[in-house]
């Protein structure tokens, strides 16, 4: 299910469109929960920790990237993922909660609630063990006093590495003495001494957080982690339980930075677009304003070198436009006057003047993020099957560590002290960090490098979902050709009518549809018209109209044998046209069809190339068009597609689909999200190109093609087949280690410390390799 005005309304997220999908995403309610959201309510509590011992001050949020509308929140013990998510947990019945988004880095979190519902909101965070601190008021800036703090802010954030390492250092330092086996009760007195001041400085928020889970009857990390450095230290371990603590800490520091980077990766492209805006003035005179600030309809001007501040229809100039940004195309585009321009794209030749057809906040750079902010929100299969096994695994290791303290003295040859240390072991084992963040971090960083390429996934099961496609229904105009069909042959049939007359009726009807045939014999045949009354659409076949009191009807070769009137002449001159690929409309009264029109589009130079790439991926194209089946069999040959269906009607294009998935199993549908709804619901994936252009496209789509390369749909499918990889790899690489130190600590020598390092070093690993999905390119 997709949210139908997240991209035209990105902050206040409206109700979902009514473009469903048996397979959707799992959202039960409207703010989606994030990447490592969602975990079962014990998963949640196992996995998150202290960034640092007493939680350094963040940076002040960018109040600019606060969502209008939105309540900003400092939360000052959310340290990670999942913290996140029990936040999220909570929240989930809280009737009235619209979006959330959260950054990690900074402690924040933006809420949007409908009126009356934060104060529920507020309770329920507090319920569950945070405590929420306003920041700012409803989408407004920050107050200057965060501002000006915020050399002071950078600051704490250095203390508070410096912590860190300090505990580190005296950690080590504890350790060493015990290493060398110095006697006697001064060093002992300075072992402890060093192992105290190190869990001091590291641990103080993990054991505050960790006795507020247990209070609350919930087994967290923290709690796991507060529980197994006490009793290391009771038992005497003191360099173990401080060891612990410190690396703990560290490891907690860099997870929880480097999920940020994979969350807030596609927010960088907000830095492309230029803070000011140069406007034209009453006077004519150019004032640089706020960009901002900027109305609609006002008149910017940009030079050579600079980029485009917002989006616009170019009045003046010509230039050619680096769009990579925003439609992930290497080669510059030419513009010229009614061009469309983009905000983030950068102008390289001349100067142009353009008209803002988009306010900063509505460009289509901040509907792309935006729309991948809301992706990061759902959750992807493979993700909702590590949340349901965390939320079993750390309880049943639990209560392995507790079987293993209390019975393997009566079974085994091991003292208490033995078996409650590696009981302690287990604990430190227990928490599932890497299992849980191995998903989310893949997924937002393949979402944000699909998004940097000109691809815009809606979330993680469409990105899942693509690698299972087996066939592909691909549209012909628009989608495998330019869509910018040219009138080439016009001819009066009934020559008891004139010419000029007939011709200039076409025109008038022709001028009222939008369909880019209808454009193309409206723009090549000039001359004076009259107005068209009584427009009618006539789905799959053309339209129908009234000029000068007389009805006329406007369509295709199917619509004319419905109604009676095709000849045998008829027929011969049609198939002449069909046969060189050309699209013919014919105009007839009610008994007569009075003249042809023959429209020929061509072929874009990437669908060739296209084809064969999903064929070598072993999908297999579809052309289903409402065009007549010889000019759809030209166009398919040319490109290297052997299905060619034409003459379909939308309801036609629908049942093509299910037999498509009856014979090759998963099957996308590409469309325009207008004519081919019911194809586009009833594919599992729904792709439109041409996405930067059109804002119905980017609202109806499961994937958009943000510009018209075709070549998009099989790197979408790659990046699916390499972001699952990468899912598989990371969960194994956590379970395995898990594996491995489950059986030393039992069987083997596995030290607390070890087990600790082992755990943290697991959780960046699959970071890191998550993190590898954002430097792809193809």
């Amino acid at each position: 299910m997709t949210n139908e005005n997240a991209l035209k309304q990105p902050a206040t997220h409206a109700p979902h469109a009514p473009h469903v999908h048996s397979h959707g995403e799992d959202h039960a309610h409207d703010h989606a929960p994030s990447p490592a959201a969602h975990a079962h309510s014990h998963a949640a509590d196992a996995c998150c920790g202290s960034s640092s011992a007493q939680g350094p001050i963040p940076l002040a949020p960018d109040a600019t990237d606060v969502p209008k509308g939105a309540l900003l929140f400092r939360i000052p013990t959310m340290d990670c993922a999942v913290e996140e998510s029990e936040i999220r947990r909570a929240l989930e019945p809280v009737a009235g909660v619209k979006a959330l988004r959260f950054r990690l880095g900074e402690r924040t979190m933006a809420i949007t609630t409908d009126d009356g519902a934060l104060p529920e909101a507020l309770a329920a965070i507090r319920k569950a063990g945070f405590k929420p601190e306003p920041l700012n008021a409803a989408g407004g800036p920050a107050s200057g006093t965060q501002a000006a703090a915020a050399p002071a802010q950078i600051a704490g954030m250095s203390v508070g590495l410096v912590r860190l390492i300090a505990a580190l250092v005296l950690a080590v330092a504890a350790e060493s003495i015990s290493f060398m086996g110095f006697e006697g009760k001064a060093f002992m007195a300075v072992e402890m001494g060093l192992a105290l001041a190190a869990i001091g400085l590291a641990g103080l928020d993990t054991y505050k957080k960790g006795f507020a889970a247990l209070v609350r009857g919930r087994l967290n990390i923290n709690a796991l982690m507060a529980v197994a450095v006490t009793g290391a230290f009771v038992i005497g371990q003191w360099p173990e339980a401080a060891m612990v603590m410190a690396l703990y800490a560290i490891a907690e520091l860099i997870e929880a930075r480097a999920v940020d980077r994979a969350r807030n990766a596609i927010q960088s492209l907000l830095a492309l677009a230029p803070e000011q805006a140069e406007v034209k003035q009453p006077d004519g005179s150019w004032l640089a304003v706020m960009a901002n600030a900027v109305p609609l309809d006002a008149v910017a001007r940009i030079r050579p070198g600079e980029r485009v501040p917002l989006d616009g229809i170019v009045t003046a100039g010509a230039s050619a436009i680096d769009q990579a940004p925003v439609t992930g195309e290497s080669i510059p585009v030419d513009k010229t006057v009614g061009d469309q321009v983009f905000a983030g794209t950068i102008n390289q030749t001349a100067a142009l003047e353009f008209r803002v057809t988009a306010v900063a906040s509505n460009t289509t750079l901040a509907r792309i993020i935006h729309a991948v902010e809301e992706a990061q929100g759902s959750r992807a299969p493979t993700q909702r099957f590590v949340d349901r096994f965390a939320s079993i695994y750390t309880p049943t290791v639990f209560v392995l560590a507790l079987a293993v303290a209390v019975f393997t003295p009566l079974f085994m040859d091991w003292t208490w002290l033995q078996a409650l240390y590696k009981a302690l072991v287990l604990l430190v084992i227990a928490c599932p960090c890497a299992l849980v963040i191995s998903t989310p971090v893949t997924v937002v960083s393949a979402l944000a490098s699909a998004a940097r390429r000109g691809i815009l996934i809606k979330g993680g099961t469409y990105l899942e979902e693509a690698r299972k496609l087996k066939a592909i229904a691909l549209d012909k105009t628009g989608t495998l050709t330019e869509g910018k069909p040219k009138l080439v042959a016009s001819l009066l049939l009934d020559t008891s009518h004139d010419e000029a007359a007939v011709f200039a009726t076409a025109a008038s009807i022709a001028g009222r549809s939008d369909h880019p045939v209808s454009k193309a014999i409206a723009q090549g045949l000039p001359g004076p018209r009259e107005e068209a009354g009584d427009f009618t659409a006539l789905p799959g076949r053309g339209v129908q109209a009234t000029v000068a009191g007389q009805a006329y009807v406007l369509g295709n070769h199917r619509l004319i044998e419905e109604r009676g009137l095709c000849t045998p002449a008829l027929e011969a001159e049609l198939k002449t046209h069909e046969e060189a690929g050309r699209t013919v409309t014919l105009l007839a009264s009610s008994t007569a069809v009075l003249a042809l029109f023959a429209v020929a589009d061509t072929i874009k130079p990437s669908s060739k190339a296209a084809v064969a790439e999903l064929l070598a991926l072993g999908v297999v194209p579809v052309m289903l068009t409402g065009d007549n089946v010889a000019t759809a069999r030209t166009i398919g040959a040319h490109a290297g597609i052997e299905d060619v269906r034409g003459n379909l009607l939308p309801e036609e294009k629908l049942e093509a689909i299910k037999a498509m998935q009856q014979r090759y199993g998963a099957a996308a549908m590409t469309g325009d999200g207008i004519n081919d709804a019911p194809a586009l619901a009833q594919a599992d994936i729904g792709f439109a190109m041409g996405g930067a252009g059109t804002d119905t496209a980017m609202e109806a789509a499961d994937v958009v093609i943000m510009n018209d390369d075709l070549r998009r749909i099989p790197e979408t499918i790659r990046l699916s087949r390499r972001a699952h990889a990468v899912l598989w790899q990371n969960i194994s690489l956590a379970l395995g280690i898990k594996v491995v130190f489950f059986v030393l600590a039992v069987f083997g020598s596995a030290t607390m410390w070890m087990a600790v390092f082992a755990d943290m070093g697991a959780s960046l690993l699959v970071v890191a390799n998550g993190l590898r999905l954002m430097r792809s390119s193809k």
